[in-house]
């Protein structure tokens, strides 16, 4: 097994604790600071109404997809601190450098990638 430089280490670290504050930040931007709420309030108007519930459904995917990334983020940084970043969780091969440049957060090679959604 090839082991990843100390200076890629370091790189990615600074990359993934960035990554995590900016969509902590992008979070806590959609959601009301005072009560919590992620549903927005323009007013009593039906139009105002209207935009509400789109802006809501818009806000929830966006939050989804947000906590999704937060996660990998994390999950990330936790295999840097345990020692198994670099590896694929499924083959234990190490990960492409290449791969994991591109996407810090990737947890599997590009194979077991292609294999589980079915591209190859």
């Amino acid at each position: 097994m090839t082991q990843l430089s100390k200076a890629l280490i370091t790189e990615i670290t600074e990359q993934l604790v960035e990554l995590n504050a900016r969509i902590e930040r992008q979070l806590s931007d959609l959601t009301d600071k005072e009560t919590g709420s992620v549903f927005p309030n323009y007013g009593e108007g039906e139009d105002e109404s209207a935009e509400e519930v789109a802006t809501y459904d818009t806000n929830l995917q966006l939050i989804d997809s947000l906590k999704s990334d937060l996660r990998d983020t994390k999950e990330a940084l936790a295999r840097i601190e345990n020692g198994s970043y670099g590896i694929c969780k499924y083959c234990k091969e190490p990960i492409d450098e290449q791969r994991l440049r591109a996407r810090p957060t990737s947890s599997s090679c590009v194979a077991c990638k292609k294999a589980l959604t079915q591209e190859v």
